[in-house]
């Protein structure tokens, strides 16, 4: 990690966390930790399940194709209302991204990408918080988790057929979020907090 990074592994079968902590001003208490991973936690397995509750209701309303659309138009106003209501900031970053607004955002996210990468497969981690200028950053990994999802993720022409892989195309031309199989890691949700408080 870049020495402007404070970066901790949550290791949380092992009860344990490491820390890298260059200046004093960014280190993480035992405390500040567990409040800011509990409330990412949680925010992220709501955006979650709301985004596959309506993903799900589009399916079932058109198809896969149909999802794709309703994706296109709707999913960054659905995360962006969850924003307001927990005081954050909410995206879904990844290196395979779909839609160009969830390209990794620079170093830190790039250094975080390929630590998950190389870890993914192991008992940790489950999710990580760096604290940088006055923000608290957390991450968690995004699996492929239901075979549904390779309808719109999972390698055309076997998984995701013709019609919809003409929609992706049309919508998202630089799309790199296809050829997943399940429990595939495929992205991160990053969620970024004032570092004095942590959402209820």
């Amino acid at each position: 990690m870049k020495n402007h990074i404070f970066f901790v592994i949550g290791i949380f079968l092992a009860g344990v966390f490491f820390a890298c902590q260059p200046k004093p001003g960014n280190k993480i208490n035992a405390e500040m930790y567990s409040e800011f991973q509990q409330a990412g936690n949680k925010i992220s397995n709501t955006t979650q399940k709301v985004l596959l509750t309506n993903v799900g209701k589009a399916m079932k309303d058109g198809g896969s194709k149909n999802a794709v659309s309703f994706c296109n138009l709707k999913a960054s106003t659905i995360v962006d209302s969850l924003n307001h209501v927990y005081n954050c900031e909410i995206y879904r970053v990844s290196a395979k991204n779909r839609n160009p607004q969830n390209a990794l955002q620079g170093k830190t996210d790039e250094e975080i990408w390929d630590f998950f990468s190389n870890n993914i497969s192991k008992a940790f981690p489950r999710d990580t918080i760096i604290a940088f200028k006055g923000e608290m950053v957390y991450y968690k990994p995004i699996k492929m988790g239901m075979e549904t999802c390779l309808k719109c993720h999972g390698i055309p022409g076997e998984d995701i057929d013709a019609e919809t892989y003409a929609e992706l195309q049309k919508l998202y031309p630089n799309d790199l979020a296809t050829g997943y199989r399940l429990n595939d890691f495929r992205g991160l949700w990053k969620i970024r907090f004032q570092k004095t408080k942590a959402s209820d």
